[in-house]
């Protein structure tokens, strides 16, 4: 039988992997254990620290289909390894979507399934005539796959590529008892089991690293020659560390279980069909699962998609974003239902839901669970890091493999010496493992490490906090960062300017005033009333800034519907908004959430009284007039929108269409957006002042001075971005900015770009200026070329995928980019990092958490310590926490440049000191080693480290790596004098 090499798992996905099938092998096994008692258990400790040798030197290759070890390595450049047991469950059924057959009892073969599996055994009552195989790897089960012949895992109900129409048709009655306890077999147990491991495990892990075994062998040599007070100091520093470790470790465990814990026990109302609740925990929860939201809310302890009503919900847990969003019901539509795609009508776990509302009850269809959900993902992220390929910690490896060749080599010779010699077995054997400790420093490693302890110490003291303490070194090599704009550059709160309305396709004068009589009973207050996710809890107006903002000026009232009131307007309705003076009432019957992809929102209402509804939008002005018919816009649009944004301007655009009287609500329920929000007619612009931070100038001109590039990626309005990226120094008042207009592909035209200077209005088809692209060496002058691009999501797209010749150059001089969306931002952070940017991501809102975490050093803006939005999370609220960030980083830089010069010295010193003594023959006194090793080795790389960070950031940069000219020079000729 031919055995396969190996297959590739999760393929074209982040965690993807090779796997190769093994089988115990008995003969392998009797040798491995000949050799680790003959070895004194050396043997056993190399397999351990190299688990590839461990499997293949006790396994047999076979198929994957038929291996019960599997040996997993990853596809990226840190090719890392994992080992895996396959275990055996027996079902009805071959995945846990399948039809089942008659009921009988499932039983499980193997007795060590993972216990997730193991405990719903008994509850299922199935027929059990299929074997499936399964791993588990990283808390995630795989599944062995009979069609694609691979391991597949489950992540929930989007694996049956199901429409947000059969989540409503097919999935929104629930399951049976008999089908829960059947899926619980494949997805386990509901719950983000962090468990805090015992301390004799970790003490064991501890104990097995190289440092320690390394400081263990020195401790037994040292006694044996008669060193005891150097060997009690040696044995004393081993164990203060391993207890150190131990505690963190454990700390580190417990407050991430804390974290995590109190949404994974919780009590739900599980839907038996349309008419049975049932009680279970929230553990026993499987997707296709219907559960109600009380009207008091709850905290989620899944992912689930609403099927009725809608939530309001703080996801602050995990964007760091701390203002409530409102979450609607899936639309019954034929798109397939995703969860990032449809994040406004999915609650997702560790989010609080703040309140429900509906006309009975608020169902949501569990789409996700445990480790699959999106808080799993990131609790998974933190217990299973990916390694960072940090240049200091290769050269620091290379270093001490250079230096155990040394030690071989200079073993050989001190062999040959102690023979010609006439020295005994016993003092050759001690002399050269003498050698050996010292030319392999086994403080290195810990020395290295105490910058970064001592740096994180000094930011938690600024409010910076971090959760992943690797990337602090690599925090001081950033020589770029990007910004979001609102909240981070300017403030966070905006100030309603005045408003210009557009009455018979002409604009009005712009007015200030907008509580007036003559303007409140026009649509145009009535959308600045209605359209917006604004909630009351307890007597408060809670969300978006911007909507409280709008509505504030309006000077309406915002109340909770009553029962009485929604029979009144013969509808569900979220919410009352009416005017003090009851000059209009209106009810909101269903609400369609800022979508940062379509960059607009709408609601659609009902006027107390009327029998038609009516739909009022608001969104970006260049977004809402392409939904309007252009009669109702002004010919002078483009130039009032341009004259507003050049000022720094924030401009909203409003629009109204009233919809047909014949329309029920059920069937306003089941339009499509794009239905509704078509035929609309402009009602005008609403402008807001958005002022800049008083830090903002600052920080941006200390990075300017130490040569970091700093880049806007913004969802606002180009003119806009370009108006505050000048007034904020990111680009000076002598530089232009060129502006790339991009037109993708059509039947008739190829792929376009148009070049534009920003400050010109009209750009006759034969104006041209020469702009070089320096090419390569761009990124490396001093001197400015004097001009900057700016570009939209939209330009940026076109060019990066039909002009990937052009876009690398393009970028490095691309300042603004604005209207990007999310997954744009990841992009651009993308491309930046692959023409060799160290890319920084400065950010305070949900839009920005992937750029946030792709980025090697993303630092959130928000005041919540436990947010896992990104690797840094500063409580103070601007961007001066980005210089205090790069400065950091480079003091724990060249800390640890400074001590791996000093052990490296240390190291050469010692072994040219050593092999004098030998030859003469002689050796240190137990004093002088001691003095040497703890006096001086020991005390002056940890107070290094103690020096705090310089005042600001300047010019030059550390080096990202210890092999460099200037580091080597510096060792040889110090070693050599």
């Amino acid at each position: 039988m031919k055995i396969r090499e190996g297959t590739i798992m999760n393929q074209g996905q982040q965690d993807e992997m090779e796997v190769w099938g093994y089988r115990p092998c008995l003969w392998k096994v009797i040798l491995v254990g000949v050799g680790a008692v003959c070895s004194g258990g050396l043997l056993l400790l190399l397999l351990y620290w190299v688990p590839e040798w461990g499997v293949k030197a006790t396994c047999t290759p076979t198929s994957v289909k038929e291996a019960s070890r599997l040996l997993l390595r990853t596809t990226d450049d840190f090719k890392q390894w994992f080992h895996a047991k396959v275990h055996v469950v027996w079902a009805s059924g071959k995945t846990p979507f399948d039809s089942l057959g008659p009921l009988s009892t499932a039983q499980l073969r193997d007795g060590d399934e993972h216990p997730s599996l193991k405990e719903n055994y008994g509850k299922c009552t199935q027929r059990t005539s299929f074997k499936v195989q399964y791993f588990n790897h990283h808390s995630i089960n795989y599944f062995w796959n009979e069609g694609t012949q691979n391991f597949e895992t489950y992540k929930g109900l989007e694996d049956t590529n199901a429409s947000c129409a059969d989540i409503h048709n097919n999935h929104s009655s629930g399951l049976t008892k008999t089908l829960q306890d059947y899926r619980a077999l494949f997805f386990g147990k509901n719950e983000i089991d962090v468990k805090v491991p015992p301390l004799f495990k970790i003490f064991i892990k501890e104990v097995m690293n190289p440092f320690y075994v390394i400081q263990m062998g020195s401790f037994i040599l040292w006694t044996y020659q008669g060193f005891y007070d150097y060997a009690f100091l040696t044995l004393t520093m081993a164990i203060v560390l391993i207890a150190t470790s131990l505690y963190t470790i454990r700390k580190n465990y417990v407050r991430l279980r804390d974290m995590v814990i109190s949404h994974s026990m919780v009590q739900v109302s599980v839907w038996r069909g349309n008419t049975d609740v049932e009680q279970i925990m929230s553990t026993e929860l499987v997707p296709g699962d219907v559960i109600t939201i009380p009207a008091n809310g709850m905290i989620m302890a899944c992912d689930a998609a609403i099927i009725c009503g809608t939530c309001t919900v703080s996801e602050g847990m995990l964007t760091g974003e701390s203002v409530p969003v409102t979450k609607t019901s899936v639309p019954s539509l034929k798109t397939i239902y995703d969860a990032e795609e449809h994040k406004q009508h999915t609650l997702f776990c560790g989010s609080h839901v703040i309140q429900s509302r509906a006309d009975k009850q608020v169902k949501a269809v569990v789409v996700r669970t445990g480790f699959n959900t999106v808080k799993g993902q990131l609790v998974r992220g933190i217990l299973h890091p990916k390694p960072t390929d940090f240049k200091l910690h290769r050269d620091a490896k290379h270093f001490m493999m250079v230096m155990g060749v040394v030690a071989v080599i200079d073993f050989i010779y001190i062999v040959t010496i102690d023979v010609m010699n006439q020295v005994s077995i016993e003092v050759i054997i001690t002399g050269c493992l003498n050698v050996v400790a010292l030319c392999i420093p086994p403080m290195l490693p810990v020395t290295l490490t105490v910058g970064l302890v001592n740096a994180q110490r000094r930011m938690k003291k600024t409010g910076i906090f971090c959760i992943s303490p690797q990337r602090i070194n690599i925090s001081g090599l950033l020589d770029l960062v990007c910004f979001d704009k609102t909240g981070t550059l300017t403030e966070d709160s905006l100030h309603l300017w005045g408003i210009q309305r557009a009455e018979v396709g002409t604009f009005s004068p712009p007015e200030t005033e907008i509580a007036t009589e003559n303007l409140m009973k026009t649509s145009f207050v009535t959308c600045m009333a209605t359209c917006h996710s604004l909630i009351s809890i307890e007597d408060k107006l809670c969300g978006d800034p911007i909507d409280l903002k709008v509505f504030s000026a309006t000077g309406w009232i915002l109340e909770e519907p009553k029962k009485e009131q929604t029979e009144i307007y013969n509808a569900q309705i979220s919410t009352i908004v009416r005017h003090p003076q009851q000059w209009g009432e209106f009810g909101i019957v269903r609400q369609l959430p800022f979508s940062s992809a379509l960059q607009r929102m709408s609601v659609v209402v009902r006027q107390l009284g009327q029998k038609h509804f009516d739909i009022y939008l608001k969104g970006a002005p260049e977004t809402v007039v392409n939904l309007c018919k252009p009669h109702t816009v002004p010919q002078s649009f483009t130039e009032t929108l341009e004259t507003y944004t050049r000022q720094g301007f924030r401009v909203i655009a409003l629009a109204h269409h009233q919809l047909e009287s014949k329309l029920s609500w059920q069937e306003v329920q089941n339009l499509s957006r794009e239905q509704l929000e078509t035929n609309m007619d402009f009602l005008g612009l609403i402008v807001m002042q958005n002022k800049i931070k008083e830090q903002t100038s600052g920080v941006l001109l200390d990075l300017r001075q130490a040569n970091i590039r700093t880049l806007m990626v913004t969802g606002d309005n180009m003119s806009t971005a370009i108006s505050v990226a000048r007034d904020c120094g990111m680009v000076q008042a002598h530089e232009d900015i060129i502006i790339a207009d991009a037109g993708p592909p059509n039947e008739e035209n190829p792929a376009s770009i148009t070049w534009r200077y920003s400050d010109n209005h009209v750009v006759n088809n034969n104006q041209t200026a020469e702009v070089s692209f320096a090419g390569d060496g761009l990124k490396d002058k001093e001197e400015e070329p004097g001009y900057h691009f700016a570009v939209t999501g939209q330009a940026f797209a076109v060019i990066t995928q039909h002009f990937p010749e052009l876009s690398q150059k393009f970028l490095l001089r691309a300042t603004v980019f604005a209207r990007m969306t999310p997954d744009q931002k990841i992009q651009l952070v993308e491309v930046l990092q692959n023409i060799d940017y160290m890319v920084g991501m400065c950010g305070d809102g949900a839009n920005d958490c992937g750029a946030l975490k792709k980025a090697h050093s993303g630092i959130s803006l928000s005041e919540l310590e436990a947010s896992v939005a990104s690797p840094f999370t500063s409580s103070i609220p601007n961007i001066s926490c980005v210089t205090t960030l790069i400065r950091e980083g480079r003091a724990a830089l060249i800390t640890s440049f400074s001590v791996f010069k000093f052990m490296a010295l240390y190291s050469i010193i010692q072994f040219c000191s050593v092999n004098l003594l030998i030859s003469i023959p002689s050796w240190f006194g137990n004093a002088q080693v001691v003095f040497i090793d703890y006096g001086i080795c020991l005390f002056l790389p940890f107070t290094m480290s103690l020096n705090p960070a310089w005042k600001k950031v300047v010019r030059s940069t550390p080096p990202s790596g210890l092999i460099n000219a200037q580091m080597l020079f510096s060792v040889l000729s110090q070693g050599l004098q």
